[in-house]
């Protein structure tokens, strides 16, 4: 018998007084590390003992997921980043015509479609934006029609100009157009020192997997939390900032971005809540030899 979201424990951490919660979409097949992280070989994995059982096999193989973040800050309901979605056309086998509970997943955490408020969109790439819209009578529509959907300028304007392949632009046809002509969409400029979109939450620009890729930063009552996109895909790259992903923009600004960022959060309290990490998901950046390890944290 399945068991239905609402029986299922929704994985979540406290930061100050705000709780995080991890919607799942769907575990991502084993095939994707190796495409989308080529140089995180089996023998560069399986050098690391730390990352499994958790984020690798012993066959080196990586364990990458597909999730957003769901949590209320000052009394906004917010959803950062909304996967692949159901029912959306895409290239990549693993992501083409999905059938999830993630809707009925999201509303079993407390946020049903029409209650939240504002979806952050770290940059405007396939799996990131999927439940931006909905099918519903022959139309994708919307799914969260009382929010304020939110990127980077940088990142919009970007793609604007971009020669998109037919997989791309029909990603755009059904996820993030019909957000704009809805007049949802807005974006923000995102300085090097960061912008505040509300009360304890910033975007923080870390350009390279996109040009206006952005991580998201949440404060409450002293404590941090940093959400990353994808400029880290999967722990292993704290072993190894050189490993980039194969779609990355720009990966030399990449590489760049994510030495930063680990050093900036290395030694400190700020939980690093990966994008597509795998559980235990959550965890603080350790020094460990000349570069980083991800010590997890475990959900509550």
């Amino acid at each position: 018998m399945r068991t239905s979201p609402a029986a299922t424990p929704i994985p979540s951490w406290s930061v100050g007084g705000v709780t995080v919660h991890r919607i799942d979409e769907v575990a991502l097949p084993p095939a994707t590390g190796p495409w989308l992280l080529p140089d995180a070989t089996p023998e560069v994995v399986t050098a690391q003992d730390w990352l499994h059982p958790h984020f690798a096999g012993q066959d080196g193989i990586l364990h990458i997921d597909s999730h957003s973040f769901a949590f209320v800050a000052n009394g906004l309901r917010v959803l950062v980043d909304t996967g692949i979605g159901n029912g959306k056309e895409r290239a990549n086998p693993a992501w083409h015509n999905l059938r999830t509970d993630f809707l009925e997943r999201l509303s079993a955490a407390g946020f049903p479609p029409d209650s939240v408020d504002l979806v952050v969109l770290t940059h405007l790439h396939a799996d990131h934006v999927g439940w931006n819209t909905r099918h519903v009578n022959g139309e994708w529509v919307p799914t969260f029609p009382n929010a304020r959907y939110l990127t980077s300028r940088a990142e919009r304007e970007f793609w604007a100009t971009y020669d998109m392949e037919e997989a791309r632009e029909q990603m755009f046809r059904d996820s993030v157009i019909p957000v704009e002509q809805a007049g949802l969409l807005s974006t923000v400029d995102v300085p090097h020192k960061g912008a505040e979109i509300a009360p304890g939450l910033r975007l923080i620009p870390t350009p390279g997997h996109t040009p206006g890729h952005v991580a998201v930063e949440l404060t409450s009552q002293g404590q941090t939390a940093l959400i990353s996109g994808d400029c880290v895909h999967h722990p292993v790259q704290l072993a190894h900032p050189v490993i980039g992903a194969c779609v990355d923009i720009d990966p030399r600004q990449s590489e760049a971005t994510r030495r930063e960022l680990l050093g900036s959060l290395a030694g400190t309290d700020t939980l690093l809540l990966g994008t597509h990490f795998a559980p235990p998901t959550a965890g603080r950046v350790v020094t460990h030899g000349d570069a980083y390890r991800l010590e997890p944290v475990p959900a509550s």
